[in-house]
């Protein structure tokens, strides 16, 4: 059986992976989009977690408002991105650092 150790564990590699992906790739746009759902995938498992542990459902409803503020943030940022690539043809940051000045 699973203990909330491993689901720890889960959470700390899925942030681990997360934050690796936002500051190692930082050229694609959609990439950043989606290390920044592992890491708020990691938060949730770790809400979880902490809440199954202390037998209190404070930590699975925050959880949901968490999920419901990732679900809004991945709309307008995938939005951005859709704007972006038809006004520029490219969502490369490196080319959109132009947008700047």
């Amino acid at each position: 059986m699973l203990s909330h150790t491993h689901f720890l564990l889960l959470s700390g590699a899925l942030f681990a992976i997360g934050v690796a992906g936002v500051f190692v790739n930082r050229r694609h746009v959609l990439v950043l989009l989606m290390a920044l759902e592992l890491i708020l995938l990691a938060v949730n498992t770790n809400l979880i977690a902490a809440s199954h542990y202390l037998q209190d459902l404070g930590g699975q409803v925050f959880a949901l408002f968490v999920l419901t503020i990732a679900a809004s943030e991945i709309a307008v940022g995938l939005a951005i991105v859709v704007v972006v690539f038809r006004s520029r043809a490219t969502i490369d940051t490196e080319e959109l650092r132009e947008l700047r000045e």
